[in-house]
């Protein structure tokens, strides 16, 4: 059961380009929003369908492949682990950020920019 711990598995389309910041180091972090869409049936029998945006962080050799072949629109699967940000922004105020650290991507559909 171990393996099952802190995994997440989304297919999903990008909402923008990936945002890329490259280190003094060279490393690479690529930062990405993706979009799932679920459909239920309400109440009064209308199909009713939802969008969830979550936000991803990849970083070194899968953060250049993102940077050379991903694009807004391309469908993505991806597996990765949930983490939790909190930081202090210059006026006081405290944030919090879910993301997901992704270790393993696919590139689906048709091909992005070349």
């Amino acid at each position: 059961m171990n393996s099952l711990r802190n995994r997440v598995q989304l297919i999903g389309h990008l909402g923008s380009d990936p945002e890329i910041k490259t280190f003094e180091s060279n490393k690479k972090v690529a930062r990405l929003s993706v979009a799932t869409n679920d459909e239920y049936t309400d109440k009064s029998g209308q199909k009713v369908k939802q969008t969830q945006w979550h936000q991803l962080v990849v970083w070194g050799k899968l953060a250049e492949t993102c940077e050379k072949y991903l694009s807004k629109g391309k469908e993505i699967a991806i597996e990765g682990k949930l983490t939790y940000r909190t930081w202090d922004d210059k006026d006081g105020k405290t944030h919090n950020m879910t993301e997901i650290v992704v270790n393993e991507l696919l590139m689906m559909g048709a091909k992005g920019k070349e």
